[in-house]
């Protein structure tokens, strides 16, 4: 059986993932949203259908969604754009009869917070309690945990490069949830063929704690990180909140900080039980698995690499 796939926000670096995989499969079509189709790669841009729009534009989302039987939706931007641009784009996949859609999620698990908590996932919560009151079109939201390659990135402060250092808040022993880009991008494409895959599905990479990546680092690199600890889970709220009572406008100030909080806390996991064995055609890529796929010159860039080679 045919499928046809929409991706709206094509030209971002995890869309591209994704229809790589997707093109794949023998069966399937792809139409792309975009606002410049110059910027999908050609080795691309020759396999896939592409509409020219903003994520404002509701003739264009409609003739975009028109005749997929599930969209996928790959924004990434500030709280308008994740909620008010997903909200049309899902009202235009309502009017052309789209089933599915899937929401831009691929994060912790923010179904377990109360809005304001993590204020960053605020628009998905409101994106999904909006689609849990539509009638046409049935919702999937796809938690994976932590992107992987962002644990390694110097703004999430986990790993320092330059002297590799990785430093923790809180014991070292708290679990952290990761799945690479690449990895979330077979598993969304594994759902987005599963025509009976809606709602909450969650799956995860790896979960390791801190110190044992840290020890996998060390087993796959042959070097002996530094390990230091930064302070206590209470030590950490103090610094986040107080950051963003100084200078709320400074978001990368503090956001990061969140983040941290809510992973060691274990107050978003998305585990231990996960939905993977029911795609079992994909192979979960542990920390230590993603470790031993990026060369350790390469592993602070490694998310700024993603979908560059598609």
């Amino acid at each position: 059986m045919s499928v046809t796939v929409g991706i709206a926000g094509i030209t971002g670096k995890f869309a591209r993932e994704l229809a790589s995989i997707l093109l794949k499969s023998p069966n399937v079509t792809v139409k792309g949203y975009c606002r410049d189709p110059a910027k999908v790669p050609q080795s691309l841009a020759s396999r896939v259908s592409l509409v020219k729009g903003d994520a404002y534009d509701e003739p264009a989302l409609r003739s975009f969604g028109a005749g997929c039987d599930v969209v996928v939706c790959c924004y990434l931007g500030d709280p308008k754009l994740m909620f008010e641009g997903q909200k049309i784009l899902i009202d235009a996949c309502a009017a052309e009869g789209v089933p599915r859609y899937v929401a831009s999620d691929w994060c912790l698990d923010y179904t377990k917070l109360k809005p304001g908590e993590l204020f960053a996932k605020d628009p998905m919560i409101k994106v999904k309690a909006y689609l849990d009151a539509q009638d046409k079109v049935k919702g999937v939201h796809i938690l994976v945990g932590m992107f992987s390659e962002g644990f390694f990135a110097s703004h999430f402060l986990n790993y320092d490069a330059a002297t590799m250092t990785f430093k923790y808040w809180g014991t070292g022993d708290e679990v952290w949830e990761g799945t690479t880009y690449l990895n979330a991008a077979e598993y969304t494409a594994a759902v987005c063929l599963d025509k009976n895959a809606v709602g909450v599905i969650r799956l995860v990479g790896g979960r390791s704690t801190f110190k044992e990546i840290a020890a996998s680092f060390e087993r796959v690199y042959g070097v002996k990180p530094k390990v230091e600890r930064q302070g206590s889970h209470d030590n950490l709220l103090k610094l986040m909140t107080g950051q963003r009572e100084k200078d709320p406008r400074n978001i990368f100030s503090y956001l990061f900080l969140y983040y941290h909080y809510f992973m060691v806390k274990g107050l978003s996991y998305c585990g231990p039980q996960l939905d993977n064995d029911k795609y079992p055609q994909v192979k979960p890529v542990t920390w230590e698995d993603y470790l031993r796929s990026v060369p350790l010159e390469k592993l602070p860039a490694a998310m700024e690499n993603v979908g560059r080679n598609v």
